[in-house]
Order: structure tokens, then C-alpha cells, then sequence
């Protein structure tokens, strides 16, 4: 066996095993384990045990000793960003926070129009160069895996640009790079047709090109009164789904319907869910399709938090993401924005935990993270302290120490 690591011992260690994918989840549920190392035989996790037994039947490999009490968890899986864009919308930030709406600032030359305008601006390589930036932020933070949108271009050319400048950001950063093509974010104002014609346009044009360079595998679309309708979106999803695209849907943020179509694709992820009631909370609940929280959306629109706690309850599966992007989600902590979702849904430590590793590892449908256990990944967040509980009650405060990717230390807050 090649290049064998040990990581150890651990204080605590939680593995985020043996939980469900769907409902609520308590924290007795949570397997702690102490004393624990973990071996790692190069990208992949190949053995957890206690730690000075490890050190016994593997003295070969390279040990990492841990000094002081330390928690070890899987790396986080951000499953909803959009952290390729250019410019900045501090501007809009401002305007709401003096009163106006939405509306109000996307007429005033604010909104998603505005950054899409700043992004066909800037060149592939200001692209690559700020993602790659910001993914190795999030990296520090302890998020191993990023999914990133593109929806900032709105035409053929100007989504390819930004989706080949993920592919090459995503060669610049340890982290993984997930991307997802969302050219159905809003019609482009400066698009001569309909909405039908231009998700049309970039069915039949942009999509066969996605396939042919391995660009994603992804599709996602913007339901709402600003953006689409169920009934515009129907065709240009079933499309995708012929190409044999995964979906997922920008759902229910201000109005209700983007969950109903999620559902009906069989979407890998309904994300926002702000203006959900009981009957989406139900539909969601009952269908394989995750709900993915986004509260930092809802800390930079100052509107109300997706009913996570609900959903779990109705026994549905719930995801929490960043949402980062340069207009309404502009923090991008994920541990930060989890955290407080958990204080105002009232969720248990295991529901947040889960919802920021292997929930939304199933968000992505990726079997290999998102959990401490052989054979996945070797992607750990590792955090100075005795107890996995200080993790979430510091809201963001209490960083890693040390994040771990495919094996490798990535960050070490001490080097």
C-alpha cells in the first residue's frame, strides 16, 4: 500500500455514518468516536480505529500527530453558489437596506442584469482568477467541495466562457469544483424573442456543446414571476433530461411552483424555498428531490428562512448551502449562515451537520464525501477543540485549524 497517512488521535471524531438521508435527526443519533485516527492510503480514507492501535499496525506510514484536543469531521459540500461573476453589488446591498425592493433596484440598474453586464465584461482569465480566489476562501472554511453556477452570461458565447473558466479555476484550487450551467437565470434584456425562444436558443445550441467538452453535467433554471414560468421551463428541462443532464431548480424563493417542477423532473435538489407552505413542504417531503436551504440569501435579502424545520419533520431530506453571489448572498461562510438556520429553524447539530456534508454530497450526487468512512474521500475539516458541539454554537466564529483535501493537508492555520 502506497503512501499511507495517519491523522491522530482525535478527541472526538464524528463520521456522519449510520444517519438517514431523509427526515429529522437528533443528536444522540451522532457517532462520536474518541481517541480515533484515521489512515489515509493516498486520495482515500482506508482505515478509522483508535488511534495508537493504527500507529501499531501501520508503522510505516507517515504520521501526523495532533497536538492539543482536536474535532475532525468530513469536509464540508457547498451545493449551491455562484462564485464565478464579475464586479460587485455593493451598491444594491445598500439600496435595500434603505427600503427598496427587489424590483425597485433591478429597474434602478441593480439586480442580476447588472452582474451579468459586469461578467461579459471581464475576460476568462479575470474569471478564473476570482473564482479560484474565492473556492480558496470557502477551502479555508473547511468546504472541500463547491458547486458553481454559471447564469451570468445569458447568451451561447458568454455561458461557455464562464463555464470553461470553472473547468479552469477548478484546476487552480484544491477543492473540488462542481459545475452546474443556469443559463436559465433570467431572459437577457437583450435577447430579440421570447422567453420560449431564448430557452429554446440554448437548448438546442448550448446544450449539445456542454456534452460535447464535458463542461457539466448539470442543468439548473430560475423559476419565479422575475425570471420563468413552470410552463416555459417544462420543455427546456425535458430536453435536458433527454441529453441525460441531471436538474435541479431555483425554487420557490418569492413565489411558489419551482418546487412542483422539481418534483416533477425528479430534480436532484429544489434550492431556496423561502415561500414554501405546507403544500410544497408535503410534495417535497414525499419525492426523492433534497431541499436545499440557502440562508444566506435570506440574511442578505432580510426575508424569512426556508422551513427546514418543517420539511425534516414531514420527513423530507434538507441541504444547506451558501448561495454565494455577488447580489443577494454575499457572505459566502457556509458554517456561519448553517449555524444561524439552526438557531432560528431549530434544528439539532446533527440535522446542520448533515445538512453541509453528506446531504448535500446526495445534493450533488456525489458518493464519495460528505462522510468518514473507507473508501470515500479523504476530505476533513479539523477543529481545535475538545467538543463537536462549540463547533456550531461559535456561528461561524470557531474556524479549522487544519482542512484536508483528497489526502493532502491543504491548510494549516499554524504554517
Amino acid at each position: 500500500m502506497s503512501d499511507l497517512k495517519l491523522i491522530g488521535p482525535f478527541k472526538q471524531l464524528l463520521p456522519m455514518t449510520g444517519l438517514p438521508l431523509k427526515g429529522a435527526l437528533s443528536d444522540d443519533q451522532l457517532i462520536v468516536l474518541k481517541d480515533a485516527g484515521i489512515l489515509i492510503a493516498d486520495d482515500k480514507i482506508h482505515a478509522i480505529d483508535n488511534f495508537d492501535e493504527l500507529k501499531k499496525a501501520f508503522h510505516e506510514a507517515e504520521i501526523y500527530e495532533l497536538k492539543g484536543n482536536h474535532t475532525g469531521l468530513p469536509g464540508f459540500v457547498d451545493s449551491h453558489t455562484h462564485i464565478c461573476f464579475g464586479g460587485s453589488r455593493a451598491n444594491d446591498y445598500a439600496m435595500r437596506n434603505a427600503g427598496m425592493t427587489y424590483l425597485e433596484i433591478a429597474k434602478a440598474g441593480g439586480g442580476i442584469w447588472d452582474t451579468v453586464t459586469q461578467t461579459r465584461k471581464a475576460s476568462q482569465e479575470d474569471l478564473v482568477k476570482n473564482t479560484a480566489k474565492i473556492a480558496k476562501r470557502h477551502l479555508k472554511n473547511g468546504t472541500t467541495t463547491i458547486e458553481v453556477k454559471s447564469g451570468y452570461g445569458l447568451s451561447v458565447d458568454e455561458e461557455l466562457k464562464i463555464l470553461r473558466a470553472i473547468r479552469r479555476a477548478n484546476m487552480e484550487t484544491y477543492a473540488d469544483l462542481v459545475p452546474t450551467c443556469l443559463a436559465a437565470h433570467m431572459l437577457p434584456k437583450d435577447f430579440a424573442g421570447s422567453a420560449e425562444d431564448y430557452l429554446n436558443e440554448m437548448a438546442t445550441t448550448l446544450f449539445p456543446i456542454l456534452k460535447q467538452e464535458g463542461l457539466t453535467t448539470r442543468i439548473d433554471a430560475f423559476i419565479e414571476e422575475s425570471a420563468f414560468s413552470a410552463k416555459q421551463i417544462a420543455p427546456y428541462f425535458q430536453k435536458g433530461k433527454n441529453m441525460g443532464f441531471d436538474l435541479t431548480v431555483h425554487a420557490d424563493q418569492f413565489t411558489t411552483g419551482g418546487s412542483q417542477v422539481a418534483v416533477d423532473f425528479e430534480a436532484l435538489s429544489a434550492d431556496h424555498l423561502e415561500a414554501s407552505a405546507e403544500r410544497e413542504i408535503e410534495l417535497l417531503a414525499k419525492s426523492g428531490t433534497i431541499a436545499t436551504a440557502l440562508p444566506g440569501a435570506s440574511i442578505g435579502l432580510g426575508c424569512s428562512f426556508t422551513p427546514a424545520r418543517k420539511i425534516l419533520d414531514a420527513g423530507g431530506s434538507v441541504s444547506i448551502a451558501s448561495d454565494h453571489n455577488p447580489g443577494s448572498a454575499p457572505m459566502g461562510d457556509l458554517l456561519t449562515q448553517a449555524a444561524i438556520l439552526g438557531a432560528f429553524e431549530k434544528l439539532s447539530n446533527a440535522e446542520v451537520l448533515a445538512g453541509i456534508t453528506f446531504r448535500a454530497a446526495a445534493a450533488l450526487k456525489l458518493q464519495d464525501r460528505g462522510q468518514l468512512t473507507k473508501g470515500f474521500l479523504a476530505d476533513l475539516a479539523i477543529f481545535h477543540t475538545d467538543d463537536y458541539k462549540e463547533i456550531l454554537y461559535n456561528q461561524g466564529n470557531l474556524k479549522p485549524c487544519s482542512v484536508w483535501k483528497n489526502g493532502t493537508k491543504v491548510f494549516d492555520k499554524h504554517s
